[in-house]
């Protein structure tokens, strides 16, 4: 037995370095180490040696096992390793070049003007403010001072998901609800920064952009808080030179109500196609919370007054780096994002 042993290692051993290729080694694996192999035969027919033989023929059959292992493990380290050094002659790769640079991602434009935002606001004493995008028409329309039959729903083409839920329009639902669990605690200070939704779609609006409204009620509060409030934020937000205007506006929720404009971002106020050679360019509106609103809401406005206003995120992103075309921030075209 310990005769055949060596003749099976030897046999193996010839056989194992004609084995050009990884299948004719798994082959060669079958035939010596597999189930029916030839060292597996040899090891079952062991109980036909006499006794005091089987100690010293098992050692040497599982030192065989061994042995088989180890080469057949080295047979196939060493054809893998010629397979792709002709895989490298072939595709003329070098290998010892650095590796392509992974591109890093970056802040989206407008996330970056809405944190923007929201710091400027936050330092001047505001808490952010979140609601459901998914709206009840009452905190949408009716406790913001539009009924149903209310023209200025025609302002706002809705997307309904039933007679009484749609998408939000705006961020205003935000307010109610604040000053609904607030009331009639003092003072509230709020922006509510968020998705909306509205059915258009072209250069200058999308059926999903962003808002941040604002909203201030306490004792005293008037129209001069609210302008204070507005230049100090243009200031920061697109410069010290910047000029502001107020223009009388209607809004049902606040009265009484003001588009604001700042000095154009392109000719500074002299004149251009951007600003309609007006020098002004809109970016908000705003007003004093109109009394129904706050007594919707659960507030006394003999007692107490306040000041909102609403913008545009995507529209203080045009005006701050002068883009043209609103559509570009949700193209996803690299070439555009990377600017900022």
């Amino acid at each position: 037995m310990q005769d055949e042993l060596a003749r099976i290692r030897e046999e193996a051993e010839r056989d194992l370095r004609r084995a050009v290729s990884l299948d004719e080694v798994e082959a060669w694996r079958v035939k010596y180490l597999g189930k029916k192999g030839v060292l597996t035969r040899v090891l079952r027919s062991m109980g036909e040696l006499p006794p005091q033989e089987r100690p010293t023929v098992g050692r040497l059959a599982n030192e065989l096992r061994a042995w088989l292992e180890d080469e057949l493990e080295r047979r196939r380290r060493a054809l893998r390793a010629a397979e792709r050094e002709k895989e490298i002659a072939v595709e003329a790769l070098d290998v010892t070049l650095p590796g392509r640079p992974v591109p890093r991602g970056r802040c989206h434009p407008l996330s970056q003007v809405l944190e923007e935002i929201t710091r400027i606001f936050v330092e001047m004493g505001f808490a952010v403010a979140e609601g459901p995008e998914v709206e009840l028409d009452y905190y949408n329309f009716e406790a913001l001072n539009i009924p149903p039959d209310h023209p200025a729903r025609d302002m706002q083409d809705s997307f309904y998901l039933d007679n009484e839920v749609l998408l939000r329009t705006h961020t205003s639902p935000v307010q109610i609800r604040v000053m609904e669990k607030m009331a009639p605690a003092i003072p509230v200070r709020i922006i509510a920064p968020g998705r909306v939704y509205r059915r258009d779609d072209d250069a200058t609006h999308s059926p999903m952009f962003h808002q941040v409204e604002g909203l201030l009620v306490d004792r005293g509060i008037s129209f001069a808080h609210l302008k204070g409030t507005l230049q100090a934020f243009v200031e920061q937000m697109f410069g010290s030179d910047r000029r502001m205007r107020f223009r009388p506006s209607y809004f049902p929720f606040t009265e009484p109500s003001a588009e604001v404009d700042i000095s154009c971002v392109v000719c500074g106020g002299s004149g251009c196609r951007v600003c309609g050679q007006t020098g002004w360019l809109e970016i908000l509106g705003s007003g004093m919370v109109h009394p129904r609103v706050l007594a919707m809401a659960g507030y006394d406005p003999e007692k107490v007054s306040g000041f909102a206003f609403g913008m545009g995120v995507e529209r203080v992103a045009m005006l701050k780096y002068g883009i043209d075309d609103l559509r570009l921030f949700f193209a996803n075209d690299l070439r555009f994002l990377s600017q900022f």
